[in-house]
């Protein structure tokens, strides 16, 4: 199929782009087009105007300050991938890059397009869930930051309001005494996992922990963070099924996303343990 007609805008600056999607409540904005494009092909979506905001400078750039590391919206996950600044700073994120997509999508395939298009079968936005990080935003009001408990609210759902532009994120940088782990079961490498996990342990004990893949939403597995902080993964794995309800779907049944959660639990505790010795 062909997209609906549509007009299209390149934006000169961030400003630029905020207007732009004041002005028009049916406007979708572009930076790499892996989902929207696809999206748009179908029907799926049907904005009358995109706003390009792959001309904006500082978008893609990668720093840290203050004990985060900041990656802007147009870093692309190739970028990701090769930065090492990431696998320094936030190792988690660098062991979930590898299982996006193929090489032709993580070369176009943006952080902030990820983040923002919310596919709840996504890696990143696990991870992002999992770090405890926050998301930067730009709209007509200004600047805000949004905690990553509190972004994504719904299936495709999250705390961007119209005419807001997700500028970046920022995660807490790594400390000698945090520990990630990272597991995903997917059919081929490549496709969405049936389910997956992200998971970072504090040196203060607190355990986060993020599957996808298993619900509307990534989801904080948090009776199973508390009982594999006191070290018992058995008993974690069976606190999953106060946390999670995965729904059936094309991937598999509910009850197979379950099995295969708890499957990902004992695998990435191993992983964080071998960290710690």
């Amino acid at each position: 199929m062909k997209p609906a007609p549509f007009a299209y805008a390149k934006a000169r600056s961030l400003d630029h782009a905020v207007e732009l999607l004041g002005h028009n409540g049916d406007a979708r904005i572009l930076a790499g087009g892996q989902s929207l494009i696809a999206t748009l092909n179908m029907r799926l979506s049907h904005p009358t105007l995109l706003v390009d905001i792959n001309g904006i400078g500082g978008l893609d750039r990668i720093a840290v300050k203050n004990g985060q590391i900041e990656i802007g919206a147009l870093v692309r996950h190739a970028q990701a991938e090769r930065s090492t600044e990431i696998a320094r700073h936030a190792p988690l994120i660098a062991k979930a890059v590898p299982h996006i997509g193929h090489p032709a999508i993580r070369n176009r395939g943006t952080i902030g397009g990820s983040i923002a298009f919310a596919d709840p079968a996504a890696e990143l936005p696990a991870c992002l869930l999992a770090l405890g990080g926050e998301v930067e935003i730009a709209g007509p009001r200004g600047r805000r930051s949004v905690k990553a408990d509190d972004f994504f609210r719904g299936l495709f759902e999250t705390a961007l309001a119209p005419g807001e532009v997700l500028t970046a994120i920022r995660v807490p940088a790594a400390t000698p005494g945090t520990r990630y782990g990272f597991a995903e079961f997917a059919r081929r490498h490549g496709d969405y996992a049936m389910a997956g996990l992200a998971a970072c342990a504090q040196a203060n004990g607190e355990i986060r922990l993020a599957y996808f893949g298993v619900g509307a939403t990534p989801v904080r597995a948090r009776h199973a963070e508390a009982a594999l902080a006191r070290g018992d993964i058995i008993a974690a794995a069976r606190a999953l099924d106060q946390d999670l309800d995965p729904p059936d779907d094309v991937q598999a049944s509910g009850a197979v996303k379950k099995h295969l959660a708890g499957v990902l639990l004992k695998r990435v505790a191993r992983e964080l343990a071998e960290a710690r010795a």
